[in-house]
């Protein structure tokens, strides 16, 4: 993955900080005092993609508003989502920003913030297939995307996956007919049908999964994870998560027993 990583770190967005976010604070565990270095992706609308050259999505902004809290600078750095986890315990990284679904098999690898999302498994498919529930999947070709919650899932169903390394190569796989279904997460299977599908791919179905999402630090850096859980906390209680969430995904409606962060904080619900 060095090669993507080096190809991909000419695409830095940084925060609104500036000079300050240099100044920046407490001893983190940072790579660099000052900066917090997200491993990223880059072609997952709405939750994390690059738009005319700048990191964004719900995801990264998010992170960049409790970096702000924190007044670091933030610097995005694309990767796949298959080595993201290692890279981020292994030091490539200080946190991984990518509607991460905590996991026990994942923790062996990396700590988790707080959950500040959750989300739903997607069924994408074709509007000629026929297919509309999960439980038709059976001896269908199903393509995922590599070390992601919805490959365990495949696997778990014994669907005997086809793995691809991002959710780009997923979608063109059904719109090349290689692949029956694709199994998502469903914000992104959905937005990247309506706007790359052609017409062709839709999403038949989706369901809720059963744990949150959270940014990843390295198992090491308790004082990272703890900073970003008080700063998390911030942004939720100042209404700037609930804005995002309108912003992103407009009318989705939050599930009863969902409080993002520590879920000790007042926050808005956002507008179903």
């Amino acid at each position: 993955m060095v090669g993507a990583i080096t190809l991909a770190s000419a695409m830095v967005a940084c925060g609104s900080n500036g000079d300050d976010a240099a100044a920046g604070g407490q001893d983190l565990g940072l790579m660099t005092a000052g900066t917090l270095r997200i491993g990223t992706l880059t072609d997952a609308p709405p939750n994390v993609y690059v738009k005319d050259g700048k990191f964004t999505g719900f995801d990264n902004d998010l992170i960049t508003a409790v970096a702000a809290k924190l007044n670091l600078k933030p610097e995005f750095v694309g990767t796949d989502f298959s080595a993201l986890l290692s890279q981020v315990n292994g030091g490539q990284f200080d946190l991984g920003s990518s509607s991460i679904t905590i996991t026990e098999a994942r923790k062996k690898t990396v700590a988790f913030s707080n959950g500040y999302d959750f989300g739903y498994l997607g069924l994408n498919t074709t509007k000629d297939s026929g297919i509309t529930t999960f439980d038709q999947l059976s001896g269908k070709r199903v393509v995922v995307v590599q070390g992601t919650v919805q490959d365990d899932y495949a696997t778990s169903k014994n669907l005997n996956p086809v793995r691809v390394p991002n959710y780009n190569a997923a979608l063109g796989q059904l719109k090349a007919g290689t692949a029956d279904a694709w199994v998502s997460p469903a914000e992104i299977g959905e937005k990247m049908a309506k706007e790359q599908g052609g017409g062709t791919v839709i999403l038949a179905a989706k369901e809720l999964s059963d744990a949150p999402m959270a940014f990843a630090v390295a198992k090491n850096n308790d004082k990272l994870r703890e900073a970003v859980n008080k700063a998390l906390d911030e942004v939720i209680a100042d209404g700037t998560w609930t804005k995002l969430v309108e912003q992103y995904y407009p009318g989705r409606a939050v599930p009863v027993n969902f409080k993002p962060g520590s879920g000790s904080v007042k926050f808005t619900a956002p507008k179903a």
